[in-house]
């Protein structure tokens, strides 16, 4: 019997959390990004950029959290990356003081396909919105592409909804939509039962 859980990135698990994110844009993206985009990302600049997130964040309330399944032995199998909302979350045109001190951003929250539907991203989410809470956040927000129908069934069943706001990526002179989802953070955990 699997077991799953979720808990802090380690400085090691970077390298893993960078080859988790490449095969998994590689399969839920390639009909949204051009391929030659996918094929030439670098594995290695973004376990870097993986390992500062983990050992350097901006701030406190700036967490990657990952997944892990453990069955015969244990493997990280997906993770989430959020801290507050920042200029990368606002839409074109969106006056910088938009969002608040009190809103959240999810900047990544991938499951690798294979170990998809165990109920790995509700865990992360689960524990993202504990820590929101301790942190004070009152709304979470995430961009998730237009044509990404699986990412927004996701948080739309977890109760996030479009907040309105869109934008286009220019992603090697490809234009790529994207919406900006949102939901309120319970003030507590709602009881079990």
């Amino acid at each position: 019997m699997a077991l799953g859980y979720v808990r802090p990135a380690r400085p090691e698990d970077a390298g893993e959390i960078a080859r988790i994110q490449l095969a998994t844009w590689r399969v839920a993206y390639r009909r949204i990004l051009p391929r030659h985009v996918l094929d030439n990302l670098d594995e290695a600049y973004l376990a870097r950029r993986w390992s500062t997130a983990v050992q350097e964040p901006p701030s406190g309330a700036h967490r990657v959290l990952v997944a892990v399944e453990q069955a015969e032995q244990s493997y990280l199998v997906g993770f989430v990356a959020s801290g507050p909302a920042d200029a990368e979350s606002l839409a074109p045109n969106e006056p910088a003081e938009a969002l608040g001190p009190d809103v959240v951003a999810v900047t990544d929250l991938l499951v690798e396909p294979r170990w998809g539907r165990r109920g790995h991203g509700s865990r992360l989410l689960a524990a993202s919105v504990d820590l929101w809470r301790e942190d004070g956040f009152a709304r979470a927000l995430a961009w998730a592409f237009d044509a990404d129908a699986a990412t927004r069934k996701f948080l739309t069943a977890a109760g996030w909804e479009p907040d309105g706001a869109a934008r286009a990526l220019d992603v090697d002179d490809m234009l790529v939509n994207q919406l900006r989802l949102h939901v309120a953070v319970p003030v507590e955990r709602p009881a079990d039962g």
